[in-house]
This record gives structure tokens, C-alpha cells and sequence, in this order.
């Protein structure tokens, strides 16, 4: 008799965490954006390893998870730092609970990147205002790279998210440039850097000419108003740096917003995105040959679940 409904794939933890591990050797670091999602249990987490009196303990789950997530994936990327500059004690209970081993990237706190604070519930009354602290090369050094310098060997790469720009904001993309150009003059050494910007007309030679300049990487990315991955790859200028950032994000044309409503709880793929996959497959391929650092995240919001997503993307690797 057939089921009455079609049972899940297996997944393949430790296959996957073996082809991770031989592509970390070789300096291709691959690993998820974020960390603390329950629809990965059964995959990349065991429930009963957070069960309290016989019931699974979300406060748990979110304090532990890191370190099974690290028995899998030799890096991760930390978006919760776009919302604030972390205190020292987190930044400690973070790289002690993850084992010694994991690295990270983080995304820089929005108080450096944001030039006007949205008008959205969450910025209250600074809502619209400009942001005083745009851009301030030595606010970023005493309340973020000070406190993560202890932890430098496990975090090759900080990453400057810019939402997109507005005209009254730039004209275009050469009076954004007279404004990052002297802020990355500034940055302290010892950190590897790349730059998101999530303006379409902004990937011109001028703004890839300013990165190449300070060695710092254009982060691929792809989102919903950007050139998808495997067109933003193919612009020759893009590769400013001699390490590739990646993030996949969300598949064009989709908002935010739409892909945490149809993905949720994130527990499979539900809308496969073969040119993203065959845009990091070549990622991949050109960090092997021109023996380029890479670290790479998938996002939950690219297909429903970044775990089979990236085991997909290496099925033949």
C-alpha cells in the first residue's frame, strides 16, 4: 500500500558537514545567514538535545544551538549585529558556547550604515532623522572591532549592509563614493571587510575602483532589487578583493516580507532557484582556481531552507 503522504527526504548531516570540512581546507567557507531556527531540527539539529521535562525548551534551544550548528558548518553569519553594537559579555558567551572552531562573519550595526533612520515603529521618534553616527570610522573601532579583536583568528570578515539609497539621499552612485572612499581609508587592520549596497545603479567602475583600492570585497548578493547572482558575478569589475563574499538572500522581484510568510517554519525548500545555485557552484569554482578565500551564506528566504540548499549546491562537489 502507498503512504498517504510523501515522506521527507533523509538528510545527510554528516555528508554534508564532510563536504563542508574538505571545502573549508581549501579556505571556501560555506554556512547559513543566522542560526536559530527550530524547522532545521531533524537536519542540522536533534530536538531531544533541547528537551525540558519532556518538552522542547525554545530558551535552551536558542542559547545551545550554536555548538551543533558548528559540528556541521564551518562558519556562520551573524545578522543580529546589524541591530546593535553587542556588549563584551555577549561577544564571550557567543565564541565560548560555538566551540573553538566555528568562525564568523557579522554584519557591521546599522548606527554605522544607515545614513537616515527609516520611518518604521522600531527607530521611534528618530524615525526619518538623519543618523549622526553615519559613517563614523572611530565609533565602529571602540564599540565593535575593540571588543571582537580577542576573537580576530574566528572572524575573517565584517560586512557594511547599506539599504537602498534614495535620490534625495545620492544623486548616484559617485556621491556615495565621496563618502565611503574616506571612511574605509579609517578602518583598523586585522579584519577582512566587504560592502552590500542594495542599489541596482550603483555597480558602476566607480564604486567597484573605491573598493579595490582598500582591498575590500563587493558582497554579491542577491535580494529582490539587485541583478540576480549569476549576472552580478559575470561584471568583471566586481571582483575588488582577493577573498569572494557571498550572500543569497531572496530570489529577485521578492520582498522580505512575502518570503518569511511562505517560508516559515523553514523546514524545506519550497521554491528552488537553480541560477542562484549554479552562481555559487561557480563562485566555488573560481575560489579553486585562482585560490581566492570565499565565505558564502545562504538564507532560509533564498528557497525555505538554506541547509538543503547548500546541500543541493554540493551534491557533485
Amino acid at each position: 500500500m502507498l503512504p498517504l503522504f510523501d515522506e521527507p527526504p533523509t538528510f545527510r548531516r554528516e555528508a554534508l558537514a564532510q563536504k563542508l570540512k574538505a571545502l573549508a581546507r581549501d579556505q571556501i567557507y560555506i554556512g547559513t545567514s543566522s542560526w536559530k531556527y527550530e524547522g532545521w531540527c531533524g537536519q542540522i539539529y536533534t530536538r531531544d538535545r533541547y528537551a525540558s521535562r519532556g518538552k522542547f525548551a525554545q530558551k535552551r534551544f536558542e542559547a545551545e544551538c550554536i555548538g551543533e550548528y558548528a559540528e556541521t558548518f564551518p562558519i556562520v553569519c551573524g545578522d543580529f549585529a546589524f541591530y546593535q553594537f553587542p556588549a563584551e559579555q555577549y561577544w564571550k558567551r557567543l565564541f565560548t558556547s560555538s566551540g573553538p572552531d566555528l568562525r564568523f562573519a557579522f554584519k557591521v550595526p546599522e548606527e554605522i550604515t544607515v545614513r537616515e533612520f527609516p520611518k518604521h515603529p522600531r527607530y521611534g521618534p528618530k524615525g526619518g532623522d538623519p543618523n549622526p553616527s553615519y559613517l563614523n570610522a572611530d565609533l565602529f573601532r571602540a564599540n565593535f572591532t575593540d571588543l571582537l579583536a580577542p576573537y580576530q583568528p574566528r572572524v575573517p570578515v565584517l560586512i557594511f549592509e547599506f539599504g537602498t539609497f534614495g535620490k534625495r539621499t545620492y544623486e548616484d552612485a559617485g556621491q556615495f563614493v565621496k563618502d565611503l572612499d574616506p571612511f574605509l581609508e579609517k578602518l583598523p587592520a586585522g579584519f577582512g571587510y566587504s560592502v552590500e549596497i542594495r542599489n541596482a545603479n550603483y555597480l558602476v567602475p566607480e564604486y567597484f575602483d573605491c573598493l579595490r583600492r582598500h582591498g575590500i570585497a563587493h558582497t554579491f548578493n542577491a535580494w529582490t532589487r539587485m541583478p540576480e547572482l549569476d549576472r552580478q558575478i559575470r561584471i568583471r569589475d566586481a571582483w575588488t578583493a582577493d577573498f569572494i563574499v557571498s550572500r543569497a538572500l531572496l530570489r529577485w522581484g521578492r520582498p522580505y516580507e512575502e518570503a518569511v510568510e511562505r517560508f516559515s517554519p523553514y523546514e524545506r525548500v519550497q521554491d528552488e532557484n537553480p541560477g542562484a545555485r549554479r552562481a555559487i557552484r561557480e563562485m566555488i569554482k573560481t575560489a579553486r582556481e585562482q585560490n581566492r578565500r570565499a565565505y558564502i551564506f545562504v538564507n532560509n528566504r533564498l528557497e525555505g531552507n538554506a541547509p538543503r540548499t547548500i546541500e543541493a549546491i554540493l551534491e557533485d562537489q
